[in-house]
């Protein structure tokens, strides 16, 4: 395995185990609590209870997305598909940020769209899955 198929499996774990225990709090915390876990999360003013665990839903989803099809083989092509999804859900967070004049945590938002965006370019071109 060559440096970069390492980098592309630590970043797909990486980012998928996060994505997955974000999309856990979203959908089992009361949305107090989640709102309560920093300044980060002002953002959920903005959506309802409902909206919320869709967004967690959508999340979670996602990081199914990454990390099933790799790890099993099945259909290894969702992956990448994952990536390129999850990275037009976090230009959407951007955005949301961007609205709320929210700078410094839509720097992070960019940060995942970019990470998102460089994965799927990496499965889908530089270093495939059973490649």
């Amino acid at each position: 395995m060559t440096a970069l198929e390492w980098f592309l499996w630590i970043l797909t774990w990486a980012l998928g185990l996060a994505f997955a225990a974000g999309a856990l709090g979203q959908l089992l915390l009361p949305k107090e609590r989640y709102r309560a876990v920093g300044k980060s999360q002002e953002w959920t003013d903005d959506f309802s209870t409902a909206q919320l665990r869709g967004i967690g839903a959508i999340k979670m989803l996602g990081a199914i997305g990454l990390l099933l099809p790799a790890v099993t083989g099945i259909l290894p092509i969702l992956s990448p598909l994952a990536a390129c999804g999850l990275a037009l859900f976090m230009a959407g967070a951007a955005t949301e940020r961007y609205r709320r004049g929210e700078g410094a945590f839509m720097a992070g938002d960019v940060a995942f769209v970019l990470a998102f965006a460089f994965l799927a370019w990496g499965r889908f071109v530089l270093a495939p899955h059973g490649a």
